[in-house]
């Protein structure tokens, strides 16, 4: 946690405030968040299906995405009165708004991959 005056967080929240592309980076970003909002984009899973869509990931740091994205209105919980109980996610309107955005990220992806894939790994290992 940073403080909330410090320096970092200052800069943080004014890069946040006057770009967009910060901006959505920011909703978007993380190591799961894309991958969340890519799953929920044909229809609505459970958690254990999130889990199981994505290998690697910690119950924990998969409970601390779906709430970071519920928070910023980009997918909503829903909770059914069951026994036992039914929850699932879905993206809300705002979430799947960001599919063309996702894509055309996507597709820069597929184009630059092949080449800069050793570069971005090596640079991962500094």
């Amino acid at each position: 946690m940073r403080k909330e005056n410090s320096t970092n967080n200052i800069n943080r929240e004014t890069l946040i405030n006057r770009c967009p592309v910060n901006f959505t980076l920011e909703l978007i970003g993380g190591r799961w968040k894309t991958l969340i909002l890519f799953n929920l984009q044909k229809k609505p899973l459970r958690f254990s299906e999130l889990k199981r869509a994505l290998p690697g990931v910690t119950e924990k740091m998969l409970t601390q995405q779906l709430r970071e994205l519920e928070a910023d209105n980009l997918l909503t919980r829903t909770v059914y009165a069951e026994v036992p109980p039914r929850v699932e996610y879905s993206l809300t309107d705002l979430g799947k708004s960001l599919r063309p955005v996702m894509n055309t990220i996507a597709q820069w992806g597929l184009n630059v991959m092949p080449t800069a894939t050793s570069k971005v790994i090596a640079n991962a290992q500094v």
